[in-house]
């Protein structure tokens, strides 16, 4: 097999499409990692991603009858570029199946290269099902955007190229994974002439397909993944990319959303180019090997691979990346409510930053105050909460919570009397035409809502935090209308945030 994909990778025809992308030196990320990284700027082909290698190679290698008869894919934006472009070069047409999800900029890209869009299903997984459907109903022939080896292979050229641009000692290559082509790609090539070069796969953790089925030794299907990056929201892998990575595969690192935010943003400051999610997953999973492996003077590559970015979404890429770069750090702080202790509070904060300040009096003894305030590390903000637990003010660090992050920065000071029998959740769902007014129509008309904080960020999924005031009586009922949703929900009674500024 391993034959077979160095011969097939050698003789990959994807040139006909694709270039050569540069490998780029990070000099800001470099400096800050103690390390030489280098970038494979695949975001940088004709459709601002790497799929077009893999899509052409398939395509090109089909009886000319064959393709004739026309092409379809299912994609969430990148590879139904590859395969519109490729189809276009070809003289054959191209229907792609992509998710209601996916970013508005690759849906007009598709139409744009003179592919037929289907929007179908919230997921990939979704889009795929129906594809196979219009496959068998029209004599199409399906374009996988990973799980084939003439698509496995054409990704591979990214490996044959990173070799020879770079023939000096090499740490490691992360790259992002998805289904794992791109990735089985790069490692059946790299790991048989380097095989000292460590392949690390990054996913982010709410999309860890790869990792999961490596653990269990066999293909683990995701139940839901998330859809911030949504280039890998695969909920389950191919079986030959399972196989490769496998074999190759050294091992994979999960990053957040606030961490990939961050790595779009330091690619920015180097490259003055802007990642999609995806792209930036691999830099992301470079700064985090390094901060766990505490390595100095090694050369580490990461492949950038997609800047198919929806502009909208660069709001909420710019409020995490700070978060991500553990530059930010966010604190419930108590006070005693009286004279003078709001400036004792400032006082205690020194020359440092501040990002936020929110105030409000609770009660008579005790306030209770939000601050946002730049950090140089996550020790910093360590130091921090000892600083105010010094100066006498008890102090709760909310940097890492989700609840906060997404909806109570925006919302703190909602203390109400009136909110009797609350219940708050948190609630997700795929960002489509309706689905707010869905989720209301859900629910009970003899319940009263008490709070509400909705956030909607592009292709994200959309992001509710409800306060809901149900009688006990009708606690089995709010149950099973909870049991009937189709989407992930969380109880956040008990979070400490909630209980200070809202309950």
């Amino acid at each position: 097999m391993l034959c077979d994909y160095l011969v097939q990778i050698l003789t990959a025809r994807v040139y006909d499409v694709a270039q050569e992308t540069p490998l780029e030196y990070s000099s800001n990320l470099s400096a800050r990692l103690n390390n030489k990284l280098l970038l494979k700027r695949e975001d940088m082909q004709s459709v601002f991603s790497f799929k077009l290698r893999g899509a052409y190679n398939k395509m090109v290698e089909l009886p000319p009858e064959i393709l004739a008869q026309g092409v379809i894919a299912a994609s969430a934006g990148n590879h139904a570029q590859g395969v519109a472009l490729g189809a276009s070069y070809l003289g054959t047409t191209a229907i792609i199946v992509m998710p209601v999800t996916t970013p508005q900029v690759k849906v007009d890209a598709v139409k744009a290269r003179g592919g037929q869009v289907i929007l179908h299903g919230d997921t990939y997984d979704d889009a795929c099902a129906y594809a196979r459907q219009l496959e068998a109903e029209k004599g199409l022939t399906f374009i996988h955007p990973f799980d084939d080896p003439l698509v496995i292979a054409g990704q591979g050229t990214i490996g044959m190229e990173i070799l020879r641009q770079y023939q000096q000692p090499i740490h490691a290559i992360f790259v992002a994974i998805g289904g794992g082509g791109l990735i089985s790609g790069i490692a059946a090539y790299v790991k048989r002439l380097r095989p000292e070069i460590k392949i690390i796969g990054v996913e982010p953790v709410d999309a860890d397909a790869m990792n999961q089925s490596l653990k269990a030794g066999k293909r683990v299907r995701l139940s839901q993944v998330g859809l911030f990056a949504d280039g890998v929201a695969v909920r389950e892998v191919g079986e030959e990319t399972f196989y490769l990575c496998q074999e190759y595969v050294d091992e994979i690192i999960l990053v957040n959303t606030d961490d990939t935010c961050a790595a779009i943003k330091d690619v920015f400051e180097d490259t003055r180019s802007i990642l999609e999610p995806a792209g930036a997953l691999a830099i992301a999973g470079a700064k985090a090997y390094v901060e766990r492996e505490k390595i100095e003077g090694e050369t580490l590559l990461a492949v950038a691979c997609g800047a198919n970015m929806n502009f909208d979404r660069l709001r909420f890429v710019a409020e995490r990346a700070e978060l991500g770069e553990r530059r930010e750090a966010i604190f419930a702080v108590a006070i005693p409510e009286g004279a003078g202790s709001l400036r004792k509070f400032c006082e205690c904060l020194g020359r440092r930053n501040l990002t936020e300040f929110n105030y409000r009096i609770a009660d008579q003894k005790e306030a209770h105050i939000f601050v946002g305030v730049q950090i140089q590390n996550r020790a910093d903000a360590a130091k921090m909460v000892q600083t105010f637990e010094n100066c006498g003010f008890p102090t709760l660090d909310l940097t890492d919570d989700e609840l906060t992050k997404m909806h109570l920065r925006h919302m703190v000071g909602g203390h109400s009397p009136l909110a009797e029998n609350e219940q708050l959740y948190r609630f997700e769902f795929p960002e489509r035409p309706g689905a707010l007014m869905q989720f209301f129509g859900s629910m009970s008309h003899n319940w009263n809502i008490s709070l509400f904080h909705y956030r909607n960020n592009g292709s994200d999924y959309g992001r509710i935090v409800l306060g809901m005031q149900v009688p006990p009586d009708d606690m089995e009922k709010w149950q099973a209308f909870l049991d009937t949703l189709d989407y992930p929900y969380w109880n956040e009674n008990n979070n400490p945030a909630y209980k200070l500024f809202l309950a």
